[in-house]
């Protein structure tokens, strides 16, 4: 005999600083809730073994591979994903910055990068280049080879602390 399916749980997640009512199956990982059931599909599915980073999101501020991430986890935590990066019209300093550089290519990897990036940011105003390097190294990319990334990156640095470049 099969075991009865599980049933959906039914909470409030704070995504992108807006309480939002979702239900959802109990296995269901944070990355299948953003894309599946809130239609946020800017945070891409990638490998799913959390090696790429192209699925990372802000979970209260840091960095997590949502691929990895219950989505049961995160009830009553701010989770924040590229779609809330922006304001209106206006793109944040990281997201200008990207593409003025041409820190986005196929633009796979682009929202992990970002909102790693934004991370960093958040907790180191001015990190080094070298920093840099080492916060984004759990984000792949194939197409830039990194340094217009990096690039990218200092200069919204430099632009978030009004120390234009």
């Amino acid at each position: 005999m099969n075991a009865p399916a599980p049933r959906n749980i039914h909470t409030t997640l704070r995504v992108n600083g807006e309480d939002t009512q979702v239900s959802f199956a109990p296995y269901k990982t944070l990355l299948e809730v953003l894309r599946e059931d809130l239609n946020l599909t800017g945070t891409k599915h990638g490998c799913e073994l959390g090696e790429c980073g192209a699925c990372a999101v802000l979970v209260d501020g840091e960095p997590v591979l949502s691929c990895l991430t219950l989505a049961l986890e995160c009830e009553g935590r701010s989770i924040e994903t590229v779609e809330g990066l922006a304001q209106g019209t206006k793109l944040h300093p990281l997201q200008a910055a990207f593409a003025d550089h041409g820190g986005s290519q196929c633009g796979y990897c682009t929202p992990g990068m970002l909102m790693t990036a934004k991370a960093l940011l958040e907790a180191e105003p001015a990190p080094s280049r070298e920093r840099i390097k080492e916060a984004i190294s759990g984000n792949l990319c194939r197409c830039t080879g990194y340094q217009q990334i990096v690039d990218a990156i200092e200069n919204a640095a430099a632009e978030m602390r009004g120390a234009h470049k």
